[in-house]
């Protein structure tokens, strides 16, 4: 498991290059709650999150089935991971941020459009 990226997977890379592309700046892998858990993307000035979920670490909803090797380790490991997704959100709404979280499955464009309309929606007053 020391070979499984935590960040820079191929998915956050291609997110970061076309958002940097199209302008925009921010921070990457930041920790804004002040504990551990860390951020993927950070628009600090617009308080916007953004989260690149990998498909098996966090459940997708499309494409996550059981694990079928050592179950009884795997299973109660991802139900854990959703969970600290779940918390996580809730307490940087709590903090006054917007979450954004976007699959590895995918476009760029979809998970880009996700972003932008984050992005807009907290210029706005």
């Amino acid at each position: 498991m020391a070979a499984i990226r935590s960040r820079d997977t191929a998915a956050e890379l291609a997110l970061r290059r076309e958002l940097h592309r199209r302008g925009h700046r921010f921070f990457v892998n930041r920790s804004v709650l002040g504990d551990r858990r860390s951020v993927d993307l950070v628009f600090p000035r617009k308080h916007v999150a953004v989260f690149v979920d990998g498909c098996f670490w966090h459940a997708c909803p499309q494409h996550s089935r059981p694990p079928r090797v050592n179950p009884d380790y795997w299973s109660p490991k991802l139900a854990r991971n959703v969970e600290r997704d779940r918390r996580t959100d809730a307490d940087l709404r709590a903090a006054g941020w917007i979450v954004v979280r976007v699959w590895e499955h995918e476009s760029v464009d979809t998970a880009v459009s996700s972003v932008e309309a984050a992005l807009d929606a907290a210029a706005k007053p």
